[in-house]
């Protein structure tokens, strides 16, 4: 019995030196300083005009008519779906950013937008199961040789539908073969704003379309995580078919828009009047 005893204890001892030489190897002075809580800036639009296919640009334009009706335009997250990729890296709520030697989280205060990126050096999988935030393989660079990495290159395949850049409705192309590529860095002149050039290759583009979205860190660089985002919670809006519709402060059903037709209603026995 005190033999077994002993080789467990000689078992704990070895994990444990495999732990800590494990810690040790994780030299985190050679990563950037991304502690803290990070927002977004400049809005969450994409620019336009997006080079977008004829056919997809007809898409847009319908939704920017629909929206001036007063309906929602063709934006999935209207009924709660999430952002998905490159959308969400609006960061629409505090992001908070963890470096591990295999992972880069990217925790954001929203619904369903929280990020692994892996760093690993793995290859991608034969088949990945299809996200709204896809799988995300980067890379640490160096990029002026002075031994600290200032650049995370990432991309991002494997996401799902449905998804648009922004709110406005500029459409993503219904095959769901969209790869997005990201160069993530601090600003040179201020640590505290973090770049991210996010290039999107898309068959509703006619070619890639890069833009840059900007994040500042707030001052307090030990903020309090309480901020919690529920979109279901209080969210008006219901899809029923095509048609986005409201539910009023009574809790009946209302229209979004201007001479919107009422939902089919063949499910349900109707009333005699």
């Amino acid at each position: 019995m005190r033999f077994v005893h002993s080789i467990l204890a000689v078992a704990l001892a070895a994990t444990l030196v495999a732990s800590i030489g494990g810690a040790q190897a994780f030299d985190e002075t050679r990563y950037p300083d991304l502690k803290g809580e990070w927002r977004g800036t400049g809005g969450n639009k994409w620019p336009v005009p997006a080079p977008l296919t004829a056919e997809y640009q007809a898409i847009f334009e319908a939704n920017l008519r629909d929206q001036a009706a007063g309906g929602q335009g063709d934006t999935p997250t209207v009924t709660c779906l999430p952002p998905g990729m490159p959308r969400q890296m609006n960061v629409y709520e505090p992001m908070e950013i963890i470096v591990t030697p295999d992972t880069t989280y990217l925790l954001i205060e929203h619904i369903h937008v929280s990020r692994r990126i892996y760093t690993d050096g793995r290859d991608w999988p034969d088949e990945m199961e299809p996200m709204f935030s896809g799988y995300s393989i980067g890379q640490w660079i160096d990029q002026d040789g002075d031994g600290r990495y200032d650049l995370l290159a990432v991309e991002t395949r494997g996401m799902k539908g449905p998804r648009t850049f922004d709110s406005t409705g500029i459409p993503m192309h219904k095959d769901n073969q969209t790869v997005v590529k990201e160069r993530i860095y601090l600003d040179k002149a201020d640590p505290n704003l973090m770049r991210n050039e996010i290039t999107t290759i898309d068959n509703a583009l006619t070619h890639p379309w890069t833009i840059m979205k900007n994040y500042r860190r707030t001052a307090d660089r030990k903020p309090i995580w309480w901020r919690e985002s529920i979109c279901a919670e209080n969210n008006p809006h219901v899809r029923i078919g095509k048609e986005v519709y409201y539910v009023g402060a009574d809790g009946n059903l209302m229209p979004a828009k201007r001479n919107q037709a009422p939902p089919d209603l063949k499910y349900f026995k109707q009333s005699q009047k």
